[in-house]
């Protein structure tokens, strides 16, 4: 194989000079045990995730990779997991030009935890995956036995941090329980990267090794259950590489699983799934929305697409970074788009790249959750599934005795997508499916809802069909789909600057109205009817009126959650007369509206749409109210994510 050339070395120097970025328990092993919310840790892991960059031939997509380390850099990352396909084919070339990039991100202090993708699963692993990572895997790393440097972990503060070959989790479940179960009192936090996925948003285990899977091939069909289960308990991050597009949803356990048995006493209520993300794309290629969302397991939360074709004018190249400290967690995504096709064509947009935030969230492990539907649930929908658009939760409590609600508020700012058609298909004699009656049966019991009024499915009336032309092909027909919310209420001790534990809000921000084609193309959510056929009745989802806030920009610096109303109660012992609720802004704690503008009666819902009379000077001030009624109950109508507090006046 040939060496780095002189021109591409050149290239690789001057890339690293450019600076392109800105500095902007069952019965299965599991031993799972619930940690304390309230320990805590002074050291702050900031890992950063790098997508796919294989460049095409023999090269590697030297300056999307430049641009996302960059951004990741700026963002104060300390580590950075390379998702899979560092490369194209696996040369001695390729992985020099991936070194040649990474090595001055190294030398900087940040540490990479690289991963095997499908692109590297060759004689690469035996020569060249061993030759060149073994230098970036860490001396502590743990390997799994029989495989060296292909699924390994380590601890970093009170992270816990597994690293997988592509297609190796049924391989390597049991080898992760048993990590998981050895550290579980040590760590707050678990991420396992992988380059692919056990639902993915392009491909997926599940329809590759389960559904579209070879009889007799049961490892991941006979742990399906066990791994969503063991996942969801131990709030698992699972992030991921291999789509080539950016998605965000939350993976549902089995119907038996509940992270606790919920009474008052065992404390705050936590849906039973784990979030999964497919992290984008740092290559010369994207890919379109094939398959659609698995509404059996899957709730999407957010997703982008973008594949310079059909209507999609760029590429994205996509930087996401996860920031954990003591029991918090907080995410961002950034893209920024570029049209660059090879090394070639030069660092183009990618020179002074525009990055925006895609994507967020904060949370702790003291949490309560809801998935918050979108409000274009057809009139008449029995409400099963979750399938509520209001933002109303039961009491989630803080370690203080503070208690807070969400009261009142509708999800009106969503945004819609679209899939393309595609196919599965069956062997016989071969796959586990023996016919397409069985092949759709398999698709059902795994993948996507059937629909009936008391499982209906709100992406299409007939999710599947048989294939017209081939009695051996099953068709998942083109269906447009509406994104939910991921809204959690989470719980900080308070740092002394609080008279109470701090709650934050998140997850009510994070849409602002955008469509956009199964390619990436734009399309308008007010305008544009749904694709035939993607409501329940056989129906298309007609366009949607947003509210006047509603951006319909990627940005999420112009996104405005929908108004939503909260209460917050004050525990016994703390004295009203000399607290406000507060709010952090860039500033610090700060009251969320002025004292004289606090009113003095109970919430009502109404309150959404007609707010009581304040003084004239409370114009343009967050509505805010004391309900004595009640004891000690703040209530605020917000319009944002937010840290809230009592703080003294």
């Amino acid at each position: 194989m040939k060496l780095l050339n002189s021109g591409l070395a050149a290239l690789a120097a001057a890339l690293i000079l450019s600076g392109c970025g800105e500095d902007s328990s069952s019965d299965n092993g599991d031993t799972t045990t619930e940690k304390d919310s309230t320990s805590s840790t002074t050291e702050t892991v900031k890992i950063g995730i790098l997508p796919d960059t294989q460049g095409g031939g023999d090269n590697v997509a030297m300056h999307p990779m430049k641009a996302v380390l960059d951004k990741e850099q700026a963002l104060g990352v300390n580590i950075v997991i390379p998702v899979g396909d560092l490369t194209d084919h696996g040369t001695t070339g390729e992985f020099e030009q991936w070194t040649s990039i990474a090595e001055g991100y190294r030398e900087a202090g940040i540490e990479f935890l690289p991963l095997m993708g499908n692109h590297e699963d060759s004689y690469a692993y035996s020569v060249e995956w061993i030759e060149n990572m073994k230098h970036y895997i860490p001396d502590d790393a743990v390997h799994m036995a029989g495989a060296q440097y292909l699924n390994y972990y380590v601890v970093r503060e009170n992270v816990l941090i597994i690293l997988l070959k592509y297609y190796n989790l049924p391989i390597a479940f049991q080898w992760i329980k048993d990590a998981v179960n050895t550290h579980r009192d040590e760590v707050e936090h678990i991420v396992i990267a992988s380059h692919d996925g056990l639902i993915g948003a392009k491909y997926g285990e599940t329809r590759e090794m389960i559904v579209e899977g070879t009889t007799g091939d049961d490892l991941l069909l006979n742990q399906w259950d066990d791994i969503r289960a063991f996942f969801a308990r131990n709030d698992i991050i699972w992030v991921q590489g291999h789509e080539h597009m950016y998605q965000r949803s939350v993976i549902t356990a089995p119907i038996y699983v509940d992270p606790t048995s919920w009474t008052e006493e065992e404390g705050n209520y936590r849906i039973p799934q784990y979030t999964q993300i497919a992290s984008g794309n740092a290559s010369y290629k994207g890919y379109e929305f094939r398959y659609g969302e698995r509404e059996l397991v899957q709730r999407i939360i957010q997703q982008k697409m973008n594949t310079m074709s059909n209507g999609s004018t760029a590429y994205d190249a996509n930087a996401s970074v996860l920031t954990f400290s003591g029991p918090r967690v907080d995410y961002e995504s950034w893209f920024t788009e570029h049209t660059i096709k090879s090394n070639e064509d030069g660092v183009k947009e990618l020179a002074e790249p525009d990055w925006k935030l895609l994507d967020r969230f904060s949370r702790t492990t003291n949490r309560c959750e809801r998935v918050v539907y979108p409000n274009s649930i057809p009139e008449g929908t029995r409400p099963v599934m979750y399938l509520d658009s209001q933002y109303i939760s039961n009491d989630c409590q803080g370690e203080d005795g503070s208690i807070a609600r969400m009261v009142a508020g509708t999800n009106n700012t969503f945004n819609r997508l679209e899939s393309r058609t595609r196919d599965m298909e069956l062997t016989p004699g071969f796959s586990r499916a023996q016919s397409v009656e069985d092949l759709m049966r398999l698709s059902y019991q795994f993948l996507f809802q059937y629909n009936q009024p008391w499982t209906p499915n709100l992406n299409a009336e007939n999710r599947v069909v048989p294939n017209g032309g081939d009695s051996n092909v099953l068709d998942i027909p083109e269906t447009t789909m509406d994104l939910k919310e991921d809204v959690a209420m989470s719980w900080l001790a308070s740092d002394g600057s609080t008279l109470s534990d701090i709650l934050i809000i998140s997850g009510t921000q994070n849409q602002t109205g955008t469509y956009s084609s199964a390619y990436g193309a734009v399309k308008d959510i007010e305008a544009d009817a749904g694709l035939p056929g993607s409501q329940p009745d056989g129906s298309a989802k007609t366009a949607h009126s947003l509210p006047d806030s509603a951006s319909k920009d990627w940005d999420l610096a112009t996104a405005i959650s929908d108004r939503y109303a909260l209460t917050f109660d004050a525990s016994d012992n703390l004295d009203t007369a000399s607290a406000t609720l507060g709010i952090m802004t860039s500033a610090g704690w700060e009251a969320v509206t002025p004292e004289g503008c606090v009113v003095e009666q109970p919430f009502d819902s109404s309150f959404l749409s007609t707010p009581p009379v304040r003084e004239s000077l409370c114009d343009g001030s967050p509505l805010v109210g004391f309900d004595s009624d009640h004891g000690q109950r703040w209530w605020a109508v917000l319009e944002q994510d937010a840290e809230l507090a009592l703080i003294s006046r």
